[in-house]
């Protein structure tokens, strides 16, 4: 069994990104854990439990003074480092039980296109507009972050203009191709989101990335951003298009609601929520969608503020590139890349996926 002394916190990644795992959880009183496919794992290896000291000692080796000052005084802080050619590590440094402890997400360098990802092509399509709003939904650790890689790298590809990224922290670093990149990372390029997003409209941006919709002032700058020739990416933490209208909805005062329907079916483009689900094999997971395109149909039911109605127009609206979670479930089951009991875990309408895959 290895000494704790001799375990340095790049090796536990190393072997971690080898294993294809998505988190690196370390505590005092336990042994280096991985999360894998979505279930907690030992990390592969002869590993001794860590105490107090060895958890601060390795997790020491990737923050600076600064960032363990803040770690003092506020018992938690994110940071992001990089395992050079392999993968950008974003963490959590937590405290628990009196003793530091860190979860650190594994986010490969290699971005992954949208096949890869088993996300429709016609996603790509969402590309193509010059204004408005794009958002990518789904709950932690659901792909958000790949997914709008994958769409920021078609523009790239694709389009000579300026993408302005604000994150916390940064997650992935695209190097410039056709377009030009500036990522700005909350904690070192800039103090906050707010005074990031009320500046980035003066930096010639005709894309924006945003790492989260974290309240009102985001979103309102979103929108403005989308209204006034941008296009503008971002993140959500709800389970499907219905909810995440009636989370930015409820965001704001209810006398607002008329006027925020009207804002939103002028500037939305498309949601897009997401899970990973295990594969049949064992051998990973795999992206369900729901896809919500933004026809002159959808953006009149968002303005009349009937998001009732959303779940039909995206059952029916596959010409448009549409989807419903259970149409993207029973895709995989019948493919025989998911089983039957997986897809139910995951249904949005339970009744109505038993009913589509006995048919």
């Amino acid at each position: 069994m290895r000494e704790p002394s001799s375990i340095n916190l790049r090796e536990l990644i190393d072997i971690a990104y080898t294993q294809e795992a998505s988190d690196v959880m370390l505590k005092a009183n336990s042994k280096p854990k991985i999360k894998q496919f979505s279930f907690v794992r030992d990390l592969p290896g002869d590993w001794p439990v860590l105490n107090g000291d060895d958890v601060r000692r390795l997790v020491a080796e990737v923050m600076t003074e600064r960032q363990k000052r803040m770690f003092e005084e506020h018992g938690e802080m994110d940071l992001a480092f990089v395992l050079e050619g392999k993968c950008r590590v974003r963490t959590n440094v937590y405290s628990q039980r009196g003793n530091m402890a860190a979860v650190m997400r594994i986010v490969p360098s290699r971005i992954r296109t949208l096949e890869e990802l088993g996300l429709p092509p016609s996603l790509a399509e969402v590309t193509k507009n010059r204004q408005g709003l794009v958002l990518v939904t789904g709950p932690t650790g659901s792909g958000k972050t790949t997914t709008l890689a994958a769409l920021i790298d078609i523009l790239n590809e694709q389009r000579r203009c300026h993408i302005v990224t604000i994150e916390d922290p940064l997650e992935v670093e695209h190097q410039d191709k056709n377009s030009y990149l500036s990522q700005r990372e909350v904690g070192i390029d800039t103090h906050d989101f707010v005074p990031a997003m009320r500046a980035v409209v003066r930096e010639a941006p005709d894309v924006i990335l945003i790492g989260e919709m974290r309240d009102t002032i985001t979103m309102n700058v979103s929108l403005q951003a989308g209204e006034t020739g941008h296009l503008v990416f971002s993140t959500v933490h709800t389970a499907s298009a219905y909810e995440t209208l009636d989370r930015v909805i409820n965001m704001f005062p209810p006398h607002e609601k008329v006027h925020l329907c009207q804002r939103l079916a002028n500037s939305l483009r498309a949601i897009i929520a997401q899970k990973l689900v295990p594969r049949a094999d064992g051998n990973g997971r795999v992206v369900a969608a729901e896809i919500l395109i933004c026809t002159p149909t959808v953006s009149k039911a968002i303005e009349d503020g009937h998001f009732g109605d959303l779940y039909h127009l995206m059952n029916e609206g596959g010409f448009w590139g549409m989807q419903t979670m259970n149409q993207s479930l029973a895709r995989y089951v019948r493919a025989g890349i998911i089983t039957e009991e997986v897809a139910y875990n995951y249904a949005g309408l339970l009744s109505e996926l038993k009913q589509m895959l006995r048919r």
